[in-house]
């Protein structure tokens, strides 16, 4: 709630902020066929080292943040006037072109405290062309002042501690365009993958989209995704909530993880397609002798819970965006595989 409120602070500032005159986004350069050579270019940050919103870029979250290395992210969204997005109940909402989906990964001394002397690493652009959305990585300088196009990616050192007070050293690592495009594969097109109506609502936050002008249709009750670390919600639908943000956007039937057979979407109601008694398609290394996606009732004979403890390339999931386990899943995952009874 803390968050969600200081989100909106931040989006105000950027809309009333008296005395600039902010150029904000240029829909131009947003709809070059070239990314731009610099993040500042595309007018969507009206201060660049302090990364406050321009006027009309909007502060959002999610309700279960994929997991990146423990990295802090900070999520905009720029709807170009005239045109909302149209909500659509299961999938991603369709966003008209000239829309740019913004997030920016950081990192604190200690990520405990992650808003004390946090960095800024880099900054992901998703943009909505004429012909389809772009994925654009930017690198952020050391004076924190601007992010340069990377499209190559980079791999950065990274030093801190982690929310469980871990100290962590981290090859941290920007992807490419080409692991972008891995990551959001729908088909043989790419598309958002965090914009879902069970992703966004919570505190008021859709209805805030559809009060700004940039979310038509918005349905009358809609329930979100539950927080997956939250003990008071049901276990199943925290886990399954944990694996829907981390695992479905290649886990699904036009995603590059398609010929697993292995559909992790939170509204998925195949036990097959989850995993549940499921033997791999192929029986690699991945798979580290285990025979069974999940086994219900035996976490440690579930090839699931395996995957996602290594850090091992080949055989750690999801493939990209981390070189850490996160403990907390494991934890979720563990507990839930436990919980199912045994056939």
């Amino acid at each position: 709630m803390v968050r969600t409120g200081l989100l909106a602070a931040l989006f105000l500032l950027a809309a009333c902020s008296a005395g600039k005159a902010p150029a904000g986004p240029d829909d131009g350069v947003i709809l070059a066929a070239a990314p731009a050579e610099k993040l500042s270019d595309y007018g969507l940050f009206v201060d660049m080292a302090s990364a406050s919103p321009a006027t009309g870029v909007m502060a959002y979250d999610l309700i279960n943040p994929l997991f990146s290395d423990h990295a802090a992210k900070h999520r905009f969204v720029y709807v170009p006037g005239g045109e909302p997005a149209t909500y659509h109940e299961d999938d991603v909402f369709s966003f008209p072109v000239g829309t740019v989906l913004v997030k920016t990964f950081a990192f604190a001394p200690d990520m405990r405290a992650s808003e004390e002397g946090q960095w800024r690493v880099e900054t992901r652009l998703l943009i909505h062309k004429a012909d389809g959305w772009a994925a654009y990585p930017y690198v952020w300088n050391d004076d924190q002042t601007e992010a340069v196009y990377t499209p190559a990616g980079k791999r950065l050192d990274i030093e801190t501690i982690s929310p469980q007070g871990e100290a962590l050293s981290l090859r941290y690592a920007v992807p490419n365009q080409n692991q972008c495009k891995t990551c959001h594969q729908a088909g043989k097109a790419i598309e958002p993958i965090g914009p879902k109506a069970r992703h966004l609502a919570h505190d008021g936050q859709l209805t805030r989209w559809a009060e700004a002008g940039i979310l038509s249709g918005l349905a009358d009750e809609v329930t979100g995704d539950p927080f997956a670390f939250d003990p008071s919600a049901p276990l199943d639908l925290r886990a399954r909530a944990w694996l829907d943000v981390n695992c479905a956007h290649c886990h699904k039937a036009d995603g590059s993880a398609s010929n697993s057979g292995l559909w992790l979407a939170s509204t998925e109601e195949s036990a097959t397609r989850i995993g549940v008694l499921k033997h791999p398609v192929a029986a690699g290394r991945g798979s580290g002798g285990l025979k069974q996606v999940i086994v219900p009732g035996d976490p440690d004979a579930s090839i699931l819970l395996l995957r996602m403890a290594s850090t091992e390339p080949g055989i750690a999931m999801p493939e990209l965006g981390r070189s850490v386990n996160d403990p907390e899943a494991l934890a979720l995952i563990r507990e839930w595989i436990a919980a199912m009874e045994a056939e």
